[in-house]
């Protein structure tokens, strides 16, 4: 009871901060100051799909359009279609996601996207955002560029940083191939059809041209790539020939054009992904036009971070020059701590470290540490998976430095929740079981280094309707979508009629709670790292986070189904202890060695209070 009394003080607490009325005037350049001044690793993120998230406006909910599905693509019934969120709807809840202790926010793309494409068949709506057809204007289903001023200046004035999601590897799927219009096309290799012989005639074309590999990548040796029909021969619908913005990205010449992508060898670099345009990106006149576009972002909306979506399908020489003119523009804006991680779905350490080493990435998101979450805590596999991925820090650019700025996550919109990992591995449990293990992932990415995630819903006790992307994308709202309606919810549950921000649900206290633990203290944000127990089976998996003054603090999880008892590596300077979670023994043991008792699939955080000798 006491426990549960001091945690509803908190909350109210909290969220009665984040409905205060917001800054104006001095205090609110104050509060924009202090803003800027966190570091990456300061910061809680909420990762929102607006369109599934509130809806704040019914008026745009067909962005504009009229006829049926096809044509709007709204069809609220539809997991594939837009539901009606938008960027008002987001600005109505931010009480509710600073009530959760988030300090940023994360948006799925808001930029505007071709409403509905078809891919062998399949009907489907760029509701996610990620099918671009203007860089430079927000989705009509989403609101307009005053409605994303307007978010961004409330969530400012709250102290809440804004990170913009980007795209550059693909635009929507506007360009066709008259060899097999209307079909995939399978993809062609650039040593079968090089740049430099027509496909459909097999004429010589593209004269010195030098192809696509440093260090060749310049405009003089671009001048020469003057026809696009080396591998298929592309075209632009007449109804489209101007349909995407800036311009210049409505000509061919700024594409691959060389068929879907396998996922597997040159095609991840230079194939379509499922069907969209992907971006000759090597092209020095994409890299140009790319700063340009998400310069003017940042200019007018003085966003605080970039997430950068399908990261390693894009050569490394873009990123070279990309990220130091992004990181330069948000300087000259004032914005010196911008925080930049792409997506690089891999699940090797060495293969995400690649990426900051190569490409230059200053951070990525880390699908290493989220797979080994899965192994360890919802497969009872060994702890050791969760050591090794922090035991491979070092090989990234940077080292540690930079593995505390990895975006740490259980799951997102395109991964299967965590929680519905853990009903796949174990189908007959409890749901309580399910919650637990759930609660014990979102431990490790809030006390662990890294800057965590949280993905909408997951506070709501969401296990997502199945295991593909879209079952991952539920409607906080009420839905209409049959299978999100039947899909299972942990927790106190409210009825499928009614909205999901519940600020009593047990896994959004919980988080909430943790949440302002970390917020707390430096070494959880920003300490240094040790790894103090891990083992080869379901058990304890325990890490030290210790500050620059030397404060540590001593994260344990249990991973297992039974209570632990045991003894930890510990400072040897620290010696009298408190507890910031769970039940903490007040003294070191020995020297170095301190005792603890962790419940079944729960943990505890101890801070070392004291250096006095402790009894031998």
């Amino acid at each position: 009871m006491r426990r549960g009394l001091c945690l509803a003080l908190l909350l109210a607490c909290a969220i009665s901060a984040a409905a205060a009325p917001v800054a104006s005037g001095s205090h609110a350049t104050e509060t924009l100051a202090a803003l800027r001044a966190r570091l990456p690793e300061d910061e809680i993120v909420y990762l929102v799909m607006p369109d599934r998230f509130w809806n704040g406006d019914r008026r745009n909910d067909r962005g504009g359009m009229s006829g049926n599905r096809s044509k709007t693509g709204f069809d609220p019934r539809d997991k594939a279609f837009y539901h009606g969120g938008d960027i008002k709807g987001v600005i109505d809840k931010l009480d509710y996601i600073q009530g959760l202790g988030a300090t940023a926010i994360w948006l799925t793309p808001v930029f505007r996207n071709k409403a509905v494409q078809s891919l062998d068949g399949n009907e489907s709506a760029g509701y996610h955002g990620y099918w671009g057809l203007d860089f430079t204007d927000v989705d009509p289903h989403l609101g307009t560029k005053a409605d994303y001023k307007a978010f961004v200046d409330a969530a400012h004035a709250r102290g809440m940083k804004v990170y913009f999601d980007l795209v550059v590897n693909h635009t929507a799927d506007v360009i066709q191939y008259r060899e097999c219009a209307g079909t995939a096309c399978s993809y062609r290799a650039r040593a079968d059809f090089p740049y430099v012989r027509s496909a459909a005639s097999g004429e010589a074309i593209n004269a010195g041209f030098l192809g696509d590999e440093a260090p060749h990548l310049d405009a003089r040796n671009f001048t020469r790539l003057t026809r696009a029909d080396y591998a298929y021969t592309p075209y632009v619908p007449e109804a489209e020939k101007h349909a995407k913005k800036p311009d210049w990205l409505n000509d061919p010449i700024y594409y691959h054009n060389r068929g879907e992508s396998t996922f597997a060898g040159e095609s991840s670099q230079f194939g379509d992904f499922f069907g969209l345009d992907d971006v000759f990106t090597e092209n020095p006149r994409v890299v140009q036009g790319f700063i340009d576009i998400y310069s003017q972002w940042i200019d007018d909306f003085g966003l605080d971070g970039f997430r950068i979506d399908t990261a390693r399908h894009v050569n490394p020489e873009f990123w070279q020059a990309f990220v130091p003119a992004m990181l330069a523009r948000a300087k000259a804006n004032g914005i010196a701590n911008f925080h930049i991680f792409g997506e690089v779905m891999e699940f090797s350490p060495a293969m995400l470290a690649r990426h900051t080493r190569v490409d230059g990435l200053p951070a990525v998101n880390d699908f290493a540490l989220q797979g080994a979450l899965v192994d360890a805590i919802a497969k009872d596999g060994a702890t050791d998976r969760i050591a090794e991925v922090f035991a491979a820090d070092v090989l990234y650019e940077g080292g540690e430095k930079t593995a505390a700025r990895l975006a740490t996550l259980t799951g997102n919109h395109d991964v299967k929740r965590f929680a519905h990992a853990v009903r796949e591995a174990r189908p007959d449990a409890p749901a309580d079981e399910v919650l637990r293990r759930v609660r014990l992932a979102h431990a490790v990415i809030l006390f662990a280094r890294g800057v965590p995630v949280l993905y909408y819903g997951d506070e709501q006790g969401f296990t997502g309707a199945g295991s593909s992307d879209q079952d991952s994308r539920e409607d906080m709202f009420a839905s209409q979508v049959q299978s999100f309606r039947a899909a299972e919810r942990l927790g106190t549950v409210s009825s499928v009629d009614s909205d999901h921000f519940d600020t009593t649900h047990s896994l959004y206290r919980d988080i909430a709670e943790m949440v302002h633990v970390r917020r707390q203290e430096e070494a959880l944000r920003r300490g240094r790292q040790l790894t103090r127990l891990s083992g080869d089976k379901p058990g304890l998996l325990a890490i030290s986070r210790i500050s620059s003054s030397g404060d540590e603090v001593l994260a344990v999880f249990n991973t297992s189904a039974n209570a632990i008892s045991a003894r930890l590596s510990v400072e040897p300077m620290s010696v009298r202890w408190r507890a910031l979670h769970g039940a903490c023994t007040p003294r070191s043991a020995a020297t170095g060695s301190y005792a603890v008792q962790v419940p079944a699939l729960d943990f505890v955080v101890c801070k070392a209070a004291g250096s006095d000798s402790p009894e031998q």
